[in-house]
């Protein structure tokens, strides 16, 4: 059903509510641009704010590229002469808008709004939005030529795909980047039922304290020491939110994957690929890796006109925006991989569908392999005929090898440790800074942090391989089968699929030995059966936990090892199980919180491994 803003509320915005403040500022490329501000009335009567951007020198009718965000604005304006300069090149009307309730925007915020369901005409949601958006700009702004591009990072890039369910007619290409699409399955609030703390706490906080954004206030510059002397999560609303904050009371509201997670992913509206899409995600983002791979995978399974397509590079989160790309904290990449990818991949892209201009050269999927530092070309993601799963089997002694155990070696079938809640594993180097700490946080590399820091704890279990006679290339998704048993009645397991680098490296001592994280994640042992209903783990059982550690385009080179470790606590990005079973983690007491010891077998009857996709053929 078509939707259109009513004459007179149209009217009314241009004439009393648009806030024309005009003014000009040069972009990289030279080019002078005009900025005006408007605010746009949607169906409901509530106006959003927009900032647009028109070229002072434009020539004939030009396509409009939009972003949508929560963050304000006058933060993504300043893009135009930073990471969009590839596009402001090639000639844009930008237009930058305040999502609902935020900033300079009317209306209320809503953390995530559902899609509305299909066949209501009625309700509002991003999408509606957006289309209302669209439809009130093609009518006022000038020398446009009725086509609209989206894109954007993260919340921004949630937005993008969302405009797309029912897409206005004029929406003819769209990138969402590091778009998040399940918040308990895999993205910034829990994984695999494990609830993410730290990050969980400190956004919802930012979020919703203010209409702007408004970080926490941290008596401790070390947030570990916070979050531990927190104690049980049932203290935040009694001694700190006190029930202000929204998101935090939905989280100890659903704890497990109910209705309310459901509605909130928009993977069940993605049946059909409504318009060209460029799916763009990092390898290394510490926020949002699961969803814009699970929003391709959605897609992909109806795509009959080759329109969706997937780029990963060796980002963090939204690492190709900014920069060069040729580095990821002390990691080196050996190319601008991210100016390559705003000026060769995402320009082009708009512009063949935007514009009429040039062409396409873009493979199914596109992927950076770190190791030998070169980009991929691949007619499916993962792989489907390039790579054959091999196994990497725990073995006695710390060994790992593609050989499974054996029973000679087997006369103590597992490695064990003691998991202790008061004395949890950190997920990075100390001191963990606020994730959004003024003075700087390392929050956006520790996925690249050397994970020596914590390979001697007894409480973290390591495997290593011998040192590789050839390069080993993975390509597809990686996968960890545990074979495992807790004294208690609850576990976490977290499984680091590591590259061991060399330890000799005249050539840059800094990396010697560096262990390298290259795939990793954590399964809630109470969800290995269903994730809707949870249940104990029988203490001292031998039981299977299989879970994805996502995918991954790797090369371990031909002298460094493969690690893998295994651990039961990541602090505070994941808070803490207390290993005894309750049935709402949020209000587990202080007495829950229980040492327990973690057996991880390692025989033939229980062949703990990592599969990994090792590519075949010549390359």
């Amino acid at each position: 059903m078509t939707h259109r803003v009513p004459r007179r509320l149209a009217f009314a915005a241009y004439v009393i509510g648009l806030a024309l403040v005009a003014a000009c500022g040069s972009v990289g490329s030279g080019e002078t641009y005009t900025a005006t501000d408007a605010m746009i009335p949607m169906r409901d009567g509530v106006r959003l704010h927009v900032k647009i951007f028109t070229p002072a020198r434009q020539r004939g009718p030009l396509p409009i590229l939009m972003t949508r965000t929560p963050y304000g604005v006058e933060q993504s304006a300043r893009t135009v002469d930073g990471s969009l300069k590839a596009l402001a090149d090639e000639g844009y009307v930008f237009v930058f808008q305040d999502i609902r309730g935020k900033y300079r925007s009317e209306g209320t915020f809503v953390m995530q709004r559902p899609a509305r369901a299909s066949g209501d005409t009625v309700s509002i949601d991003e999408g509606t939005d957006t289309y209302d958006t669209i439809d009130w700009l093609l009518k006022n702004v000038p020398d446009n030529n009725g086509r609209v591009g989206m894109f954007g990072v993260s919340y921004s890039g949630w937005t993008t795909i969302m405009g797309a369910i029912e897409p206005h007619p004029a929406l003819k290409a769209i990138s969402p980047q590091a778009s998040p699409a399940d918040m308990w399955l895999g993205d910034d609030f829990h994984h695999n039922g494990a609830f993410r703390l730290s990050y969980g706490f400190e956004y919802a906080v930012r979020m919703e304290s203010d209409k702007e954004q408004k970080p926490f206030d941290f008596d401790r510059y070390d947030t570990f020491d916070w979050y531990l002397r927190l104690g049980s999560l049932a203290n935040v609303n009694a001694e700190y939110l006190h029930g202000t904050i929204p998101t935090w009371n939905d989280y100890v509201a659903h704890p497990d994957y109910d209705g309310f997670w459901k509605r909130q992913t928009m993977i069940p509206h993605l049946t059909r690929v409504t318009v060209p899409t460029l799916n763009v995600a990092g390898w290394w983002d510490q926020e949002d890796f699961y969803g814009p791979m699970r929003i391709y995978e959605a897609l992909e399974a109806y795509d009959r006109q080759g329109l969706n397509r997937l780029v990963v590079g060796p980002w963090n989160h939204g690492g190709w925006t900014r920069g060069k790309g040729d580095t990821l904290g002390p990691i080196a990449f050996g190319s601008d991989t991210a100016a390559y990818f705003r000026a060769s991949v995402m320009a082009p892209f708009f512009a063949y569908y935007l514009k009429d201009e040039g062409t396409l050269d873009l493979p199914e999927a596109l992927t950076f392999e770190a190791g030998t530092n070169q980009w991929r070309r691949w007619g499916a993601w993962p792989p489907t005929k390039d790579a054959a799963n091999k196994d990497l089997f725990f073995h006695a002694g710390g060994k790992l090898s593609m050989d499974p155990p054996t029973l000679e070696e087997s006369r103590e079938e597992f490695d064990s440790y003691v998991s202790d809640p008061a004395h949890p594993v950190p997920y990075r180097h100390r001191p963990i800074q606020p994730t959004y700490f003024s003075g700087g946080s390392k929050w956006s590399t520790w996925l690249v942090e050397d994970q020596r820091f914590v390979d001697d704890r007894p409480d973290v279990l390591s495997w290593e391989s011998d040192t590789l006679g050839a390069d080993v290339s993975v390509a597809g998704e990686v996968v960890a089968h545990l074979f495992a048993a807790t004294s208690g009645s609850d576990a976490d397991w977290i499984v680091k699929l590591i590259d061991v680098y060399p330890e000799s490296n005249p050539n840059d001592w800094t990396m010697a030995g560096y262990q390298l994280m290259v795939s990793n994640e954590v399964f809630r042992g109470r969800y290995r059966t269903t994730y809707e209903t949870p249940e104990a783990i029988p203490p001292g059982k031998v039981l299977d936990y299989t879970f994805s550690l996502h995918t991954q385009d790797y090369a371990f080179r031909q002298g460094h090892r493969i690690m893998v470790q295994v651990q039961s606590t990541w602090f505070p990005i994941i808070d803490r199980n207390p290993q005894t079973f309750v049935p709402n983690i949020f209000e587990a007491p202080a007495s829950a919180f229980q040492v327990a010891t973690q057996r991880i077998y390692r025989s033939p009857r229980y062949p703990s491994h990592v599969t990994i996709p090792v590519v075949t053929g010549g390359r």
